[in-house]
């Protein structure tokens, strides 16, 4: 805010971005300035750095030639990027989504399938989603050391993560007894 000077928080602005179709200009402003960014610092050791993505820009069909090209224009090595997208924008659009995971695969980006257990989960989907991180929604793991049900049911989204060869990711791990309870059903 350019009077007050604070930050505006995502929340405030991405569901009016989302309404009016701006959603894809924001993604690439983020990528452009990142990577312009991540540039100036070759030192840096070789971090990989997560990036989300609106279900816009998977639709959108010059997206991974702008990827490409801005990967190539700053000299960034794609491996350390991961493009993360929510699980409710790949199954509204499963096809699209698997093509569009696949095409930043072959550049050597990786991908990450966002608040799995949040909405629509299903084996089905997740198994047609070539996706290597699987980010268990926090809903569901901040009730893990008090619900037996939410702790059975991290349990088995791991369990079925890791069969898959997915690397699990538990989000919003805020406290040790949250911390035991993801390294108890070792969740990477």
């Amino acid at each position: 805010d350019p009077q007050s000077g604070e930050i505006t928080p995502p929340s405030a602005f991405i569901p009016s971005a989302e309404r009016y179709d701006i959603m894809p200009k924001i993604d690439r402003w983020v990528i452009e300035h990142f990577l312009a960014h991540l540039s100036l610092y070759p030192q840096l050791p070789q971090k990989r750095f997560s990036i989300n993505l609106s279900g816009s820009s998977i639709n959108d069909d010059a997206f991974i030639s702008f990827l490409t090209h801005q990967l190539a224009q700053h000299h960034i090595d794609p491996k350390r990027l991961c493009f993360e997208i929510t699980e409710t924008v790949a199954i509204s659009n499963l096809k699209k989504a698997a093509d569009f995971i696949i095409e930043l695969k072959k550049l050597g980006c990786c991908f990450a399938l966002d608040d799995f257990g949040s909405g629509m989960s299903s084996w089905t989907y997740l198994k047609q989603l070539p996706v290597d991180y699987l980010k268990i929604d926090g809903n569901l793991v901040k009730e893990t050391p008090t619900d037996r049900v939410s702790c059975a049911m991290l349990e088995s989204i791991n369990y079925i993560g890791h069969v898959m060869g997915l690397k699990t990711i538990a989000e919003y791990v805020e406290n040790p007894s949250i911390l035991e309870k993801a390294q108890e059903l070792s969740i990477d």
